[in-house]
């Protein structure tokens, strides 16, 4: 059995509102650990972790703003003073934009940047482990129904609040505190060990598809997205798509003269939830008896123009789940022969179809290859670093692993907070998942890369 902490992480109730961390220190029991490994645990500051979380939150990284970029060049400053080998580059939007493998984008940008820091090994080489973290956000919605400013973050109860903190700002500041506590600690690596901070993550990848057409590589990559315990080495995939429906505009006094375009999809959303629950696995548990593995769901609607007209077009935009395993191209065909053959069925429809776009970001499924080793190597760094053992799981939102995986590069998702909360009202992480997060991250660093 690894090392075991001996007390909770504790947050002074009384530092609330100054946000300073009262922290005691953990006990390991470290029979199983290495005196490096663990002067390494001993090394991860709370402090300088939560003081980083809190500062980066501040930033209101949504994507295409410039605060987007200026995360980036935080993030950037802190490799720097890690003593990393720091590339930061302004990416090429140009490119990104028109080339064939480009993951989309769904905003619009007059700038996007790169930063990856790389902690040299004294052996050189290509690194042996990457760790990578997103800095952009979603939007925080209305305001009014956070309990305080979601760009103003605080600690209170044991937590990080914040837009942001969960997804997934924690698991990237807890990576660079992983370095922080190798340095601290004064180990040296045999290989080099990188952190890639990349943006737009949450609109289709262009950060981390860019840091990849760059040349930075890794023999195996950890993604510290929130995992709320487990291991995910697989994800669904995610389209974005727009339906148009055009119907025949008419008085409301004599709708029965028109044809709601309204009426129309609510006709052909219903056989998208049919559609969708034929998709689900019959055997949910890898998901965590997720009910809706491959969700579709609608997340905007756009109809009429004046309140006393039978409205004469509706647009849908909304968010297809793709199959683990499943091409995207055999994913977008099941959603438009649905949409094809509501259409058929219908009066109207058959002879005004609606019409399917597949606009924004384009998220293929993946999973890890199987047999690697790096699934038992992180779930043995979790349990000495004073968890419990996490148990694998897939992942129902698409992320970044995709990229990592199709370059070759075996990747999984252990990270600090859960999911759930993640583009929610009352966004947090815990600072003992944080500290987790960041111990287990050192463990697997100097395991993966080697001690000089």
């Amino acid at each position: 059995m690894g090392s075991i902490p001996t007390g909770p992480t504790l947050i002074d109730p009384a530092s609330a509102v100054t946000g300073r961390v009262n922290f005691r220190a953990m006990e390991f029991r470290t029979a199983d650990l290495s005196s490096r490994e663990a002067a390494v645990l001993d090394a991860v500051d709370a402090q300088w972790t939560v003081d980083r979380v809190v500062e980066l939150v501040a930033v209101p990284s949504l994507g295409g703003t410039a605060a987007e970029s200026e995360a980036q060049h935080l993030v950037a400053g802190w490799l720097d003073e890690l003593g990393t080998d720091v590339d930061r580059w302004e990416i090429d939007l140009a490119e990104a934009a028109t080339a064939p493998d480009a993951p989309g984008q769904e905003v619009d940008r007059s700038e996007a940047w790169g930063a990856v820091g790389t902690l040299p090994g004294v052996d050189g080489g290509q690194p042996a482990l990457v760790l990578c973290g997103h800095s952009d956000v979603v939007p925080a919605g209305d305001r009014a129904l956070w309990p305080g400013d979601p760009f103003t973050p605080r600690v209170d109860g044991g937590a990080v609040h914040g837009r942001g903190t969960c997804d997934m700002k924690g698991g990237l500041v807890a990576a660079l505190a992983a370095v922080q506590a190798i340095r601290t600690a004064g180990v040296r690596l045999a290989r080099p060990l990188a952190v890639h901070s990349v943006l737009g993550e949450e609109d289709g990848g262009l950060g981390a598809w860019a840091t990849l057409r760059r040349g930075h590589r890794g023999d195996v990559c950890v993604i510290p997205e929130p995992t709320a315990g487990a291991v995910m080495t697989a994800h669904a995939g995610a389209l974005t798509f727009r339906l148009t429906l055009t119907g025949l505009a008419a008085h409301a006094a004599n709708r029965h003269l028109g044809v709601s375009a309204i009426e129309l999809f609510e006709h052909v959303h219903a056989a998208l939830r049919a559609l969708e629950a034929d998709r689900q696995p019959a055997d949910r548990s890898r998901f965590g008896d997720h009910p809706y593995p491959y969700g579709i769901s609608i997340g905007r609607l756009r109809a009429g123009d004046w309140g006393s007209t039978v409205p004469d077009r509706l647009v849908a935009d909304g968010r297809f789940g793709v199959r683990l395993g499943e091409p995207v191209e055999t994913a977008r065909a099941a959603f438009e022969g649905c949409v094809a053959a509501a259409c058929a069925a219908h009066p109207w429809l058959a002879d005004h179809p609606a019409q399917v776009e597949w606009v924004g970001g384009v998220y293929a499924s993946s999973q890890m290859p199987a047999g690697s080793s790096l699934l038992p190597a992180v779930q043995q760094a979790v349990i000495d670093a004073g968890g419990a053992l996490p148990p694998e799981r897939a992942l129902t939102a698409g992320t970044d692993l995709r990229f990592y995986t199709a370059a070759g590069i075996p990747a999984l998702h252990h990270g600090p907070g859960d999911l759930r909360l993640a583009h929610g009202v009352g966004e947090k992480v815990p600072v003992e998942d944080l500290l987790l997060s960041a111990r287990s991250l050192a463990l697997l660093a100097l395991r993966t890369c080697g001690v000089a």
